[in-house]
């Protein structure tokens, strides 16, 4: 048995006894290969599995033939998704490498076409990112975007943090977070907007400060980017904390503020933007190193979250009965890392197009 599949042995079968025609791990099988090769749907699955029946016996037995959309979509929606997702954490942790000091970025999204019909609540998952692998480490469920603090905690929870530098976005910049992850011997970069107003507003005038009266205690760190038609610089001054600012009472380990700017310039018209953002962390005071670990944050947001609404069309998917939307959320990151694991240089779009229609290279993604 691979390791993929291994991962999913210790999932307990939802089904009781007397109902199982269906073998618990032909179905897990049959959801993930469809998905890995475009299938969108409980129906899309199915028609996958009727067209590759032939191949998919290579791999299981199938022993009563092909489970009807009905069986799949009731066995899927059944799994306890705490477990899937402890199921795929320890796939994760199988297949990666890490070295140095990695840098873990947490992240929400919500599905938007998964609203509950009588709740109206969209499935808000919050996702866990590794830059260092590129690889999504973690998926959890929250229930709307007011639950998400509770959700990014008990992630933590699951996590190993020592030697890691970890990042949120500004809703979850929070003393509790960055307490959870100080005694998990990691460190924090958070950024400070204005649901910790007062904090933002002394940073911000610490910096004026020093600008004016001691500017060579500034670090300073720049970066120019070309393309897309704007030219982008990016500034980081870094300061060591100072009990000047009150506002950093109550957070653990703080060390290092910093000021990140980045200005674009539209080359055909000529016309500016800046943004200035506030950070504070435990790490010590390295501008370069804040710089490139907020840039690497973004990451989150342009890769993963990007790529499951363009290739999975995620935003569009209508799965929403039982735990059926967090199911298959997690099925497409395993589908996502299956596709990034791969040495073949190619876009990831063009990876899954090529497992749909190739069984060789589908094999390749899922066994090695």
């Amino acid at each position: 048995m691979s390791l993929l599949l291994n991962a999913f042995s210790t999932l307990t079968d939802p089904r009781k006894d007397i109902n199982i025609s269906y073998n618990f791990l032909d179905i897990i099988f049959i959801t993930l290969a469809g998905v890995l090769s475009g299938a969108e749907g409980w129906s899309e699955i199915h028609q996958f599995a009727k067209e590759k029946e032939a191949w998919l016996k290579k791999y299981r037995p199938l022993s009563t033939g092909i489970p009807s959309e009905d069986t799949i979509s009731r066995v899927i929606r059944a799994i306890n998704p705490v477990a899937l997702n402890q199921s795929f954490m320890n796939w994760v942790n199988s297949v990666r490498e890490v070295s140095g000091q990695p840098l873990i970025a947490i992240d929400g999204k919500t599905l938007k076409l998964s609203r509950d019909g009588e709740t109206h609540n969209a499935l808000h998952s919050i996702t866990v990112w590794c830059q260092q692998n590129d690889l999504v480490l973690a998926e959890m469920k929250s229930v709307g975007k007011k639950n998400e603090q509770a959700s990014v905690l008990e992630v933590l929870d699951l996590l190993s943090l020592k030697g890691t530098i970890i990042t949120v976005d500004a809703m979850n910049s929070q003393k509790k977070i960055a307490q959870k992850i100080v005694d998990g011997e990691g460190d924090y970069i958070f950024c400070i907007k204005d649901n910790h107003k007062k904090l933002k507003q002394e940073v911000e005038a610490y910096f004026h400060k020093i600008q004016r009266d001691m500017p060579n205690t500034l670090q300073r760190y720049e970066e120019i980017d070309a393309g897309h038609g704007r030219i982008e610089t990016r500034r980081c001054l870094t300061l060591q904390a100072d009990s000047w600012i009150t506002g950093l009472v109550g957070w653990p380990l703080v060390q290092t503020v910093a000021l990140l700017e980045r200005t674009r310039i539209d080359k055909k018209t000529g016309k500016e933007q800046t943004e200035q953002q506030v950070y504070i962390s435990s790490l010590a005071n390295d501008a370069q190193k804040i710089a490139s670990s907020v840039r690497q944050h973004w990451g989150v947001e342009n890769k993963i979250h990007w790529l499951l609404d363009v290739v999975y069309r995620e935003d569009d998917c209508r799965i929403r009965k039982d735990d059926g939307a967090e199911n298959m959320a997690l099925m497409r990151r395993f589908c996502l890392n299956l596709a990034k694991l791969h040495p073949k240089k190619a876009s990831m779009k063009s990876k899954l197009k090529q497992a749909g229609w190739s069984d060789e290279f589908r094999s390749q993604l899922l066994f090695g």
